[in-house]
């Protein structure tokens, strides 16, 4: 299943990703530091959506109160959500 998620707070502006059965299949960044979310993204495909979600959720980057991996996790989080049963 495919969703886009539109974020906030971050450089990246939207997050693509493919779920199949709660598992991550693909991942990609609009915007952000292109080699740091290429690295995340490779990171996590293969990962189960609710361990990646346990291991972003609540980074922040810098001062902000987010990130691009916390991005990530409400992007799984709503993925997850939407997944067929």
């Amino acid at each position: 299943m495919h969703h886009t998620y539109r974020t906030s707070g971050t450089c990246s502006t939207q997050i693509d990703l493919d779920l199949d059965q709660g598992i991550i299949q693909s991942v990609s960044f609009t915007g952000g530091c292109n080699g740091n979310l290429q690295g995340i993204s490779r990171l996590v495909v293969g990962m189960p959506a609710q361990e990646a979600i346990g291991k972003l959720q609540g980074i922040q980057c810098g001062r902000k109160p987010t990130s691009c991996p916390d991005q990530l996790s409400r992007a799984l989080q709503e993925a997850l959500a939407k997944e067929p049963k």
